[in-house]
């Protein structure tokens, strides 16, 4: 695993104020249960395109390791100049998490928040574009398999 990093081609920089995360991502899947997790992933993505006709092509993931205390400012997952990224997903890997553990999923809802739990086996999805988003920091190590099903980009996007 290695610190995560905020931006992307030239702009791409380490920014530990930003994210404290430190990922790895999943291209080859080299044990089995990462290969069931991305078997599951794709039904997921061709049951979405089934009943929401939305376009999705594939999914691009990453594991992510919180150390205690780390956190990730508010952002959003989409992109600049870019609008690939359609759904955000997050899979919680953490057992025995309590409301004390910290480290929720706080989502930004207009005038509002919703808070989750990142309780083990739980999977959140959302709208990249539509939603910004931050992980509360955590008091113990937190764990996750996060990425995103991605479409092609739309024409005459700027």
């Amino acid at each position: 695993m290695r610190p995560a990093r905020i931006g992307r081609g030239a702009q791409e920089r380490f920014a530990p104020e930003v994210r404290g995360d430190f990922i790895a991502w999943l291209s080859e899947p080299e044990l089995d249960a990462e290969q069931r997790l991305l078997t599951r992933l794709e039904e997921l993505r061709v049951g979405l395109n089934r009943g929401l006709m939305s376009g999705l092509e594939d999914f691009h993931g990453h594991f992510a390791f919180y150390p205690a205390g780390a956190a990730y400012a508010r952002h959003s997952d989409r992109l600049v100049g870019t609008d690939v990224r359609a759904i955000s997903v997050a899979l919680y890997l953490n057992g025995d998490w309590s409301a004390g553990d910290g480290g929720l999923l706080r989502l930004h809802l207009g005038s509002g928040h919703q808070d989750v739990l990142p309780l083990g086996g739980r999977l959140v999805a959302f709208q990249s574009d539509r939603f910004e988003h931050e992980v509360l920091p955590a008091r113990r190590e937190r764990m996750s398999f996060t990425g995103w099903y991605r479409r092609r980009p739309l024409e005459g996007f700027v």
